[in-house]
């Protein structure tokens, strides 16, 4: 039985930043101490282009490196209870569910965590983040459900 049981060695919490975060950040936290995983953690923006269409007049390269560095300063503070190596916090650019699944791939990690709204209805078939991370991994997900249920 032990053979279809084994720990988690390495762990990729994929996070927003929002007050939700701080929910999932503790559930992966728990995993990885009572596993002994090493813990990363991710950050994903999308470029501003993506939000233009790529048609935009000007150029963006550097608002979008303030954005990522104000994002790197929150990651860190979020991550500051957590016993989480500096070189093990993420800020990635690009679309969020190639990210983290290449993240993932890229550092061997054999769980990822998110957080879930847990939609339902037009939301749930236009597809959320969680899902699409859930359906592209090759490991295991685990979907924290966070925000109210109404």
């Amino acid at each position: 039985m032990n053979d279809y049981i084994r720990s988690y060695e390495h762990i990729l919490l994929a996070v927003d930043l929002t007050e939700e975060a701080d929910l999932v950040g503790q559930k992966a936290a728990t995993i990885a101490s009572n596993s002994g995983a090493s813990l990363s953690v991710i950050h994903v923006i999308e470029p501003l282009s993506f939000a233009y269409g790529g048609d935009v007049p000007m150029d963006l390269s550097n608002i979008q490196s303030q954005l990522e560095e104000h994002a790197q300063t929150r990651l860190e503070s979020f991550a500051s209870h957590m016993k989480v190596k500096p070189s093990e916090l993420i800020v990635a650019t690009g679309h969020t569910e190639t990210e983290i699944h290449r993240h993932a791939e890229k550092l061997g990690c054999d769980l990822i965590v998110v957080g879930s709204h847990g939609r339902h209805g037009f939301a749930l078939l236009l597809g959320s983040t969680s899902n699409s991370v859930l359906h592209g991994a090759k490991c295991d997900v685990l979907a924290v459900h966070v925000g109210s249920d109404s």
